[in-house]
């Protein structure tokens, strides 16, 4: 109609979620007490990284450890041999780099954005608020730290002592855990990841994993597109 002018509604853009409430998600059915949030948010400051921006190297000693705000950091070490074998991928509201900061000593891996990511910086002053003010934050802290060094165990041990099959079978169940998308209604879900990642996690050849992967496809296991695998447990 002529004489109206239209204008277009622009979508709404959701806030970012906080540092505490970060948290709060991180270690569900912990709540700080009313007062400490706003002394939290004025401690935890964030830091952008670009992809492949190293946050702290192998053998650096960190200030402080960190919470994934958004995007994700690959945990890496290098052998003796060169190679690069990764622990684990953290992404949010995940936290990492506890260890080397408590005990005050040189990091045994070092910490890489794959892609641009966000990260809260957890010095001293916050660790000691959330340690000593936050009710409960110590236990749930220790026990989340307890399950993932169980769980790199399990990869140092299918890297020693299980066949190429086992271990990229450990390798793969480990990204479905980390990155997986929602089952959609045939059962399928879809992660992104590459050979390249899948040969560093399970200690493989890029030519064994791709043989793996292969193989998986023609019996039926998984689903392979370019940088993403779809997966049915």
């Amino acid at each position: 109609m002529s004489g109206i002018r239209q204008t277009q509604t622009k979508p709404m853009r959701l806030p970012a979620p906080s540092a505490v409430d970060a948290l709060c998600a991180n270690f569900p059915g912990l709540t700080p007490p009313p007062a400490l949030a706003p002394r939290l948010e004025a401690l935890l400051p964030c830091r952008a990284l670009a992809a492949d921006r190293v946050l702290f190297a192998q053998g650096q000693t960190p200030k402080a450890f960190y919470m994934v705000a958004s995007g994700e950091i690959e945990a890496r070490f290098a052998a003796q041999d060169g190679r690069m074998s990764v622990l684990e991928h953290v992404r949010a509201p995940r936290l990492f780099g506890l260890a080397a900061f408590v005990t005050e000593r040189p990091a045994r891996y070092e910490a890489v954005a794959t892609t641009t990511s966000r990260v809260w910086i957890i010095g001293m002053p916050a660790y000691r608020v959330l340690m000593d003010d936050w009710p409960g934050f110590a236990r749930a802290l220790m026990r989340e730290f307890a399950e993932r060094f169980e769980g790199n165990l399990r990869l140092l041990e299918a890297a020693r002592h299980l066949s190429a099959p086992e271990r990229f079978a450990v390798a793969l169940r480990q990204l479905t855990a980390e990155r997986a998308a929602a089952a959609d209604a045939d059962g399928w879900q879809e992660l992104r990841a590459t050979q390249s990642e899948l040969a560093r996690l399970a200690h493989l050849s890029r030519q064994t994993v791709n043989q793996l992967l292969r193989a998986a496809q023609d019996a039926g296991q998984l689903r392979l597109r370019y940088g993403r695998i779809a997966i049915r447990p």
